[in-house]
């Protein structure tokens, strides 16, 4: 806190209320819809902030804050606390470096189903397994992993104006998991741009045996096949119910931001082969 501890607890007026700030979703009970905000609240709460945590839980709902922003391993608020000038609150995490996202960006590329449940707004369930692989963590393990400050007198932290901000920024990760990766060094576009680089080249390294034009096998044509003559691949390759929307790989049709390929591919690869 950016003011000196006088040996008393400071003391507060009343919260100056206000109109246009950010309010949570959740009305009653915990905030967290999904399992991956859930797990951020659940792993704050395990540092011992839970009583802390629930002081800002109606800060949050009242729309105290009034903006919140987050970029590369930080989190930046204003908070209208009981003084005309809000408080500024800060959270930092540390984000990975170029390696370790390339570690990940590889990892994530190898799974199709990943980057799919992601552009559907869903984060895979197992993905902390996935981090885990690779040495890394998603989420912080211990407090140290995150650096939280505030400009109002108190000494706690998170002190309610922090613990809103935590409330609030649990919530953004609801509407859009990317966040949560952003926070780590990866934006939405830079990511899916780097996986679709990467799985192109993939795609691209598999030899594809084309059909001869028409034009070239008109004495043959109809002339019916032996179980010999017919080329039937490798009858080991594993079989990608999802192939056919590769097809579609740089088709301009777009749903909101996504690729109707990226939208469609969920669906896709939860039919079994035969299906």
């Amino acid at each position: 806190m950016s003011e000196h501890w006088s040996g008393e607890r400071p003391r507060f007026g009343k919260t100056i209320k206000v109109d246009n700030g950010i309010k949570a979703t959740s009305k009653r009970g915990d905030i967290g819809a999904t399992w991956w905000s859930r797990r951020f609240i659940e792993v704050l709460e395990s540092f011992g902030m839970g009583g802390r945590l629930t002081r800002g839980r109606n800060y949050a709902r009242q729309g105290q804050v009034l903006s919140l922003s987050l970029s590369t391993s930080m989190v930046v608020a204003l908070v209208q606390g009981s003084r005309p000038t809000p408080y500024k609150t800060r959270i930092a995490i540390k984000s990975f470096t170029g390696q370790e996202w390339q570690r990940i960006e590889h990892a994530l590329a190898g799974k199709a189903l990943y980057a799919a449940k992601l552009l559907a707004g869903e984060m895979p369930s197992d993905i902390e397994t996935l981090f885990a692989s690779l040495g890394l963590r998603l989420f912080p393990a211990t407090q140290r992993e995150l650096t939280m400050d505030c400009s109002c007198p108190d000494w706690e932290v998170p002190c309610k104006h922090l613990a809103a901000t935590c409330y609030l920024l649990a919530e953004s990760f609801d509407k859009d998991p990317f966040e949560i990766l952003a926070w780590r060094g990866r934006g939405r576009e830079e990511l899916l741009d780097r996986l679709r680089a990467l799985r192109g080249t993939v795609r691209s390294a598999v030899v594809r045996e084309e059909a001869p034009p028409l034009t070239r096998c008109l004495d043959t044509f109809w002339q019916k096949q032996t179980a010999t003559s017919i080329n039937l691949g490798d009858p080991t390759a594993a079989v990608r119910t999802d192939a056919v929307l590769d097809q579609l790989d740089g088709v301009p049709i777009t749903v909101g931001r996504s690729s109707l390929a990226d939208l469609l591919r969920p669906a896709y690869l939860a039919l079994k082969p035969g299906d």
